[in-house]
C-alpha cells in the first residue's frame, strides 16, 4: 500500500493495533492516536516516538492525517469517532489495513481460537533466528524480541489471523495454519456453525499452490469441509497426532518439557530443545517446524531456533520461583486454553497444591461458557475467582462471576472476591504454585503477587 505522510489510531494500544503503529512509525510516518488506558506497552510506544493521549479530545485529532485507522473495540459513539465521521477522514479498520499490507507478498497466517499468538510468535521466530527476512504482526509480545513486531525484511509476512469481527477475512495467505475450531465470539458470530463458515471462507482465499495445516482438534467432518473449499493446488496437511502427516513426541519429560522429536514423512529431526511444557506447546512448535521445513530451512536451524525460543509474555510465562513458590502467568481466557494451561502446569510442577487464581473476560463469553469455565476450574485444587473483566462491553442482567462460581466442585476449596481484595486474601493463604489466568487487567496485580511472595522469603 501507499505510505500516508501522517496516520491517527483510534485504540492503539490493543495488541494488533499496536504492532500495526508499529509498522507505520518505522517506515517513516508520522503516528498519532487515541486509547482510554495508558499501559507499558503505550509508553513503550510513546517513546518510540508516536503522539499518544489518553482522554477523549478531538484537539488532538491531527486534521492533516491522511488515514485514520480504528478498531472494533472502540464504540462508534465515542466522541472521537463521531468526529472522525463528521470531518469525513479516510478511515480503515485495523484488518483492512493489514490485509493491504499483506497482499502482494508471502504472507503466513494463523488462526484458531486458541494457539493463534503462540504458533504465529513460534514461526516468526524460526524464520528470523533462521536468517530470513519477514515482517509479522503478533498478537502477543515475543519475549525474544520485547515486541508484537518483527521488522527484518519483506521477503514472507507473518500474521495472527483475528476471527473476531470477521478480521482474517480480509487476508489472501499463501500458508495458513487453523489451530481449532471452539466455539467463541458467538457474540459477532451467533453460532458456532456461523463461525466455521467464516474459517472456511477463510481457507478459501489461500492462493494457488498455497498450504492448510489443520490441527487433529479439526473433526475429520469439518477437514473434508476445508479441502472442498480451498483452491484445488493448495496441499491441506494435519498436524498433532502420530497417525496424521506431521506430529512430535516427547521424549524426555521430567517435570518440565526438555526436549521432544518431530516427525513427518520425509523428516525425523530429534533431541529438538524446547522449554515450555504442555501438549499444546509442542503442537505449536509442531505446525512452525513443519512451514520453517516447507519454505526450506534446514533442520539443524530449526532446531538450534527452538533452543532459543524464550516464550511470549503471559503465555504460561513463570514471573517468579524460589524453590518456595512458583508464580506463572497466563492469558488464557476460553476454557480449552485453561485447561491446556492447567495441565501444562500439572505437567511442570507435579504433586504441588496449585491456586488458580481466574478474572473471566467479557460477559458475553461467560454467560455462553459458565458451565465450561466451571467444569475446568474444578482441576485445580484451589481457586480465587475473581468479577468479570468487561473490556468492550456492558453488563448483562443476570450474568456475574457467580455463574462460574455456582458450577464448580462442591469439593474444590474456592473464593469468589474482587480484584482489589485479592492480595489481601493471598495474605491469608500458603502459596505453593500460583496460577494467574485471564485476559482482563489482572496482569496489573502481578507485582503486587510477586512482592507478597518475597516478604515472606
Amino acid at each position: 500500500m501507499n505510505l500516508p505522510s501522517k496516520i491517527y489510531f483510534l485504540g492503539i494500544g490493543g495488541i494488533g493495533m499496536s504492532a500495526l503503529a508499529r509498522y507505520f512509525n518505522s517506515r517513516g510516518v508520522e503516528v498519532h492516536g487515541y486509547d482510554r488506558t495508558c499501559t507499558e506497552l503505550t509508553k513503550q510506544l510513546s517513546l518510540e516516538g508516536m503522539t499518544i493521549h489518553y482522554e477523549e479530545n478531538t484537539e488532538l485529532i491531527p486534521l492533516d492525517c491522511e488515514l485514520v485507522i480504528r478498531t472494533p473495540a472502540v464504540p462508534k459513539d465515542s466522541i472521537e469517532y463521531q468526529y472522525i465521521v463528521k470531518h469525513n477522514f479516510t478511515i480503515k479498520k485495523r484488518s483492512q489495513v493489514l490485509g493491504e499490507i499483506t497482499r502482494n507478498h508471502k504472507c503466513i497466517a494463523v488462526a484458531g481460537t486458541h494457539g493463534k499468538t503462540s504458533t504465529s510468535i513460534l514461526i516468526a521466530h524460526v524464520l528470523h533466528s533462521s536468517g530470513l527476512k519477514l515482517t509479522a504482526f503478533l498478537g502477543g509480545i515475543s519475549n525474544n524480541f520485547k515486541s508484537n513486531f518483527i521488522d527484518s525484511g519483506d521477503d514472507y509476512m507473518v500474521v495472527e489471523a483475528d476471527e473476531y469481527d470477521r478480521s482474517f477475512l480480509q487476508l489472501h495467505p499463501d500458508i495458513a495454519v487453523i489451530n481449532s475450531l471452539d466455539a467463541d465470539h458467538l457474540d459477532i458470530y451467533g453460532s458456532r456453525e456461523n463461525m466455521v463458515e467464516s474459517y472456511l471462507q477463510f481457507a478459501g482465499q489461500i492462493e494457488e499452490d498455497g498450504l492448510l495445516l489443520l490441527s487433529h482438534h479439526i473433526s475429520s467432518h469439518e477437514v473434508e469441509l476445508f479441502q472442498s473449499r480451498v483452491k484445488s493446488s493448495v496441499r491441506v496437511v494435519r498436524f498433532g497426532k502420530p497417525n496424521l502427516d506431521a506430529y512430535s513426541s516427547t521424549i524426555q519429560s521430567n517435570g518440565e518439557i526438555g526436549k521432544f522429536k518431530y516427525h513427518d514423512a520425509n523428516v525425523t529431526i530429534d533431541d529438538i530443545e524446547f522449554k515450555f511444557p504442555g501438549k499444546h506447546n509442542i503442537e505449536n512448535a509442531t505446525a512452525a517446524i513443519y512451514i520453517g521445513l516447507t519454505i526450506g530451512i534446514s533442520t539443524n536451524l530449526i532446531r538450534k531456533s527452538l533452543s532459543t525460543f524464550e516464550g511470549i509474555h503471559r503465555r504460561f510465562e513463570i514471573l517468579y520461583s524460589d524453590g518456595i513458590t512458583t508464580l506463572i502467568d497466563d492469558y488464557a481466557h476460553h476454557p480449552t486454553e485453561i485447561a491446556a494451561a492447567i495441565e501444562a502446569t500439572r505437567a511442570a510442577f507435579p504433586n504441588r497444591h496449585l491456586l488458580g487464581i481466574f478474572q473471566p473476560h467479557l460477559f458475553s463469553r461467560t454467560k455462553d461458557f459458565y458451565l465450561e469455565f466451571a467444569n475446568v476450574l474444578s482441576q485445580l485444587d484451589e481457586l480465587i475467582l475473581l468479577d468479570i473483566y468487561p473490556a468492550r462491553e456492558l453488563p448483562m442482567e443476570g450474568v456475574s462471576s457467580q455463574l462460574i462460581f455456582d458450577y464448580t466442585s462442591e469439593r474444590l476449596s474456592k473464593i469468589l472476591t474482587t480484584k482489589e481484595k485479592l492480595i489481601e486474601i493471598l495474605r491469608e493463604k500458603k502459596l505453593d504454585v500460583v496460577l494467574v489466568l485471564g485476559a482482563g487487567d489482572i496482569d496489573t496485580k502481578l507485582n503486587d503477587i510477586v512482592g507478597l511472595i518475597k516478604s515472606r522469603l
